[in-house]
């Protein structure tokens, strides 16, 4: 980022300041154009008014180089933010690649096809990224992820525990999510007037990509917990010890997920007090048992993989930033 010094200017009773040539020339600006002002206590920001950025669009020519893969590619032109994927071929695109690009497909919330034919193949994003909010897919993540915690804690108590097989395929939702929050975290880094609309700083906008990867691991871990739980055999005696302690972490959670994108610090600062005896009632659980020959190993892994997904919306409360007195 450059930047300039301006002497302020009257002319009537207006307080006039120039602009940098360079920016003009590099924006296509002239007399008569309109550019937007967005005032803070002590700072302004000149963006210039484009009613529509730029469409960002990428071909790609199949068959691709050895080692590069079709959809890794789809997958990461999504991430970066392009709004037309383009895939041509100097021959027919086989049946088996054109199923895994439809696949991929599933997988990226407002990525569509709009053209196939034998040789080419072309998506569009067909979201405006205007009509976005950030926080409110953080808290859709984060909602999915505690209804798959809500069933590992019913399996982990149950005699059935069929629904625990499925947890893997919600946890698909948590992905698409998380990719959409990705993409629309990266085009507000690139996107003044995207972050406007959001009204995201920098240091706001890498929160978000840390929280974002906090969650979807978050989900990872929870898919894991339940699996193990389908396949262990601890005794109900030794489940429900951990079941009493765990059934009212959704409450801790709920808290760090709206201080992050409230944002708000005294939230946070409650969340992790929250957070702190959650992880000291876990802990006990170690050591409150008698004889730790007689404690079960399955019984510890348990209790580490619990402390594990708790951490991740620890994390977000700890990103909360902290009220500074000038």
């Amino acid at each position: 980022m450059t930047k300039f010094v301006r002497r302020l200017q009257r002319i009537g009773s207006s307080i006039l300041v120039s602009l940098p040539k360079e920016w003009v020339v590099a924006n296509n600006l002239d007399k008569g154009a309109q550019v937007e002002l967005e005032t803070g206590q002590d700072s302004i920001s000149i963006s210039a008014n484009k009613e529509t950025r730029p469409t960002k669009e990428l071909v790609i020519s199949y068959p691709l180089s050895k080692g590069e893969n079709v959809v890794a590619n789809i997958t990461g032109a999504y991430l970066l933010g392009y709004d037309i994927i383009v895939i041509n071929s100097t021959s027919i695109i086989p049946g088996e690649d054109r199923e895994e690009i439809r696949n991929s497909m599933r997988r990226l919330v407002g990525m569509e096809i709009i053209e196939e034919d034998a040789s080419h193949i072309n998506m569009q994003f067909l979201l405006d990224a205007t009509t976005l909010n950030p926080s409110k897919i953080l808290k859709r993540i984060s909602s999915i992820a505690l209804g798959m915690y809500d069933d590992v804690l019913r399996g982990l108590i149950s005699d059935d525990k069929s629904n625990l097989q499925t947890l893997s395929k919600r946890d698909v939702e948590v992905n698409r999510q998380y990719f959409l929050l990705v993409r629309l975290i990266r085009s507000t880094l690139v996107d003044k007037r995207l972050a406007n609309v959001f009204n995201l700083e920098n240091i706001d906008i890498l929160d978000y990509r840390v929280a974002a990867n906090v969650l979807e691991n978050a989900g990872d871990s929870i898919v894991e917990l339940s699996n193990f739980i389908f396949n262990f055999s601890l005794s109900k005696e030794f489940s429900k010890k951990i079941y009493d302690v765990v059934k009212d972490f959704n409450n801790v959670a709920e808290k760090s997920i709206d201080a992050f994108t409230k944002p708000d610090r005294l939230l946070a600062i409650e969340a992790i007090s929250m957070h702190k005896k959650y992880e000291e009632k876990l802990s006990l659980l170690r050591t409150t048992l008698g004889n730790k020959k007689q404690i079960p190993l399955d019984f510890l892994d348990l209790v580490y993989m619990f402390e594990r997904i708790a951490q991740s919306w620890a994390d977000l409360a700890d990103l909360v930033q902290p009220i500074y007195n000038e």
